[in-house]
């Protein structure tokens, strides 16, 4: 399992999002939703995120994903028997294209309000313009979003009956997001509540500058710092469901084959998330040190 997150987190680290887009058709293959808890449901593709949660006071949706997302998203989400006009709320986990260029059709579509992190906000507003990155043949364009909502670390999101927490877990980019709620899971004791964490991102690419060379500055003042914090936050978020902005963080496509016959139990991975966070750290760690050596 070492050796498999490892292998991942370097490509997720090391290879531009534009270039694993052009690689990854699992970003537009659509997938049969399903449940993971009482009241939230994954509404995505084979690999890109989406999550709905289900209030009675309407519905809350995690990541807009591509341009070429939200048909498909609806699609789940009608799949599940919910109206996509009770979608009330968007959120998101970071301001790059794979995760929000859909979002100003599905405002346009659901008048749902926009609710962004600070550090991110900017960077939607403008379709990608503000992105620390731009002009980058690896940061997408997409259409410009108006957010309604600014979120600063540690806030609360509340509708109807649920609340999730917006913790900044900035460097991926300077506003990425990871949410966090409790839900009780189907078939478990009445009562019983679990930890669930939909990690943001924690990669980073050859374009990235943690050490300041001739011609080339930080990407933004404070990266360095921001990854640092990111990697304790998440070490520090009790975690029974592990969850991501990419279904490859946290091995979705293997937990579903398990899913017919032991349920969203099969999402419950404290000791995955742990390793996910801990091979991340790592990696940040040795490029961060490779630069620093290189810059001596």
């Amino acid at each position: 399992m070492r050796a498999i997150l490892s292998s991942l987190l370097l490509l997720l680290c090391c290879c531009p999002k534009a270039l694993v887009a052009e690689a990854n058709p699992a970003w537009t293959t659509p997938i049969a939703p399903f449940r993971i808890a009482d009241n939230l449901y994954y509404v995505g593709s084979e690999d890109l995120a989406s999550y709905l949660v289900v209030t009675p006071k309407g519905n809350i949706l995690i990541n807009a994903n591509l341009a070429s997302s939200p048909k498909l998203i609806r699609a789940s989400v009608e799949k599940l028997g919910f109206r996509w006009s009770d979608t009330k709320i968007l959120l998101n986990s970071q301001a790059h294209f794979d995760h929000v260029a859909g979002a100003a059709e599905i405002v346009r579509e659901t008048h749902a309000g926009n609710m962004v992190m600070d550090g991110d906000a900017s960077v939607m507003e403008t379709g990608a313009r503000t992105d620390f990155l731009s002009p980058s043949p690896n940061i997408d364009r997409y259409a410009p979003v108006p957010v309604d909502r600014i979120l600063h670390d540690g806030e609360a999101v509340s509708l109807g009956n649920v609340t999730l927490i917006a913790h900044k877990t900035a460097g991926h980019t300077r506003g990425c997001t990871t949410w966090t709620m409790r839900s009780h899971l189907p078939g478990e004791p009445a009562g019983t509540m679990r930890n669930i964490v939909i990690v943001g991102g924690v990669g980073f690419w050859s374009e990235y500058h943690f050490v300041a060379t001739p011609g080339h500055p930080v990407s933004y003042p404070g990266i360095v710092q921001d990854f640092q914090h990111t990697f304790s936050e998440l070490q520090a978020l009790p975690c029974d469901i592990f969850l991501g902005a990419h279904g490859v963080y946290f091995d979705m496509l293997a937990k579903l084959k398990r899913y017919p016959q032991a349920g969203p139990g099969v999402f419950i991975d404290p000791a995955g998330y742990q390793a996910f966070v801990a091979q991340a750290q790592e990696t940040f760690a040795k490029a961060l040190a490779k630069q620093k050596a290189a810059a001596e």
